[in-house]
């Protein structure tokens, strides 16, 4: 009776340790890591569009409360997924001076140089239309990366906050056609 049940505990022991190493050593996978260094970059860029809009006269007051959801909702997930890059060892990419965007690897959604200049000039109703049709665009593509990391990733953090990516985005997709509509 006594071999059995150190023969059990060794056994359970054995198993615990080995999930314990397979979580630590599984936590994370390349689709985990590409998501996170994609995803700072296109949210810094969606900040930077709402502060631009943020800082102009004449705009409608509900795309304003749009702006400011949004930069509410992105700025602390930059710094979660650059948390996580920086536990795992990669490289954090830059969240500022993203103004020669050649240098960076096309993402799906962002916003090219002339698009950000084209919004820093706009003012009134053409900068509250543009904004919108840009931000709309911006959340589809991050959607899409999203989307990937659902189907790919591994990190449950990681995948939890794809999804509230996709919940969230989709969301003020819809609220961004219907302010559209009035305009």
């Amino acid at each position: 009776m006594k071999r059995t049940v150190t023969t059990i505990l060794v056994a359970v022991l054995a198993m615990t340790l080995l999930a314990c190493s397979e979580t630590d050593s599984a936590a994370h996978n390349d689709a985990d890591v590409a998501f996170a260094t994609d995803m700072i970059p296109h949210h810094a860029q969606a900040v930077e569009m709402s502060d631009i809009l943020l800082s102009k006269d004449g705009i409608d007051p509900q795309v304003l409360d749009l702006a400011e959801q949004i930069k509410a909702a992105q700025a602390p997930e930059i710094e979660t997924m650059s948390g996580w890059l920086e536990e795992w060892g990669e490289a954090v990419p830059p969240t500022s001076g993203m103004d020669d965007m050649e240098e960076m690897p096309a993402m799906d959604g962002m916003m090219s140089p002339q698009d950000m200049a084209e919004l820093e000039s706009a003012t009134g109703d053409a900068a509250t239309r543009l904004y919108l049709e840009q931000m709309t665009e911006h959340h589809a593509g991050a959607i899409d990366m999203a989307e990937r990391e659902t189907d790919d990733g591994s990190y449950p953090e990681a995948v939890a906050l794809a999804r509230s990516i996709i919940e969230t985005q989709q969301a003020e997709i819809e609220t961004m056609a219907d302010l559209l509509a009035t305009l």
